[in-house]
């Protein structure tokens, strides 16, 4: 089974080199209120500016949500999300386009995690089992989420039970992605 590290390594590789072989510029929008790692270049605020994903030095430590949650997170999510400094990814499956969420910078991160606390305190609330987000689709009010007790991935509408599966883990499913610049 490959490692949720190894199959996003795999995707961004993936990523840039089918925007290098269709010839899309991937580039973002400067603000200098909203820093990373991820900007090659500094601009004057609104110019478009290129970025890349940025390993980072040390993982994004879910402790606080977990104490708050009284819960463990599935480890392959902690990995997702703790690995890179990086826009959002557009891919498809053969079901349609989505877009994969990435942390830009620290506050982003933060905020991601508030995020997901509403997230499983709504599921706890609707009595439903526990997921975690980490990707939207391109239908509204649906999500991809990972189950965090067995780790599998799930088409979520929000505030319902899950729908359907779509992958043993996550590290699977990122490995059936295709990037998308349509």
């Amino acid at each position: 089974m490959q490692t949720i590290d190894d199959a996003l390594a795999d995707f961004i590789q993936r990523y840039f080199q089918t925007a290098k072989t269709e010839d899309h510029a991937l580039r973002i929008e400067f603000d200098s209120q909203w820093q990373s790692a991820c900007y090659l270049q500094v601009g004057d605020d609104g110019d478009w500016v290129e970025w890349q994903p940025v390993k980072r030095d040390v993982p994004g430590d879910f402790s606080g949500v977990e104490s708050a949650l009284e819960m463990t997170l599935n480890a392959q999510f902690k990995a997702y999300f703790g690995t890179y400094w990086s826009d959002n990814f557009n891919a498809k499956t053969s079901r349609g386009s989505l877009q994969l969420l990435m942390p830009w910078n620290n506050d982003d991160f933060i905020r991601l995690q508030q995020n997901l606390v509403g997230h499983v305190l709504m599921k706890r609330r609707l009595k439903q089992a526990e997921t975690l987000f980490f990707a939207v689709t391109d239908e509204e009010d649906f999500i991809i989420t990972v189950d965090n007790a067995s780790g599998a991935v799930m088409l979520e509408q929000v505030g319902m039970l899950p729908k359907e599966k779509l992958a043993d883990d996550l590290a699977s499913f990122i490995k059936q992605l295709e990037p998308d610049f349509t």
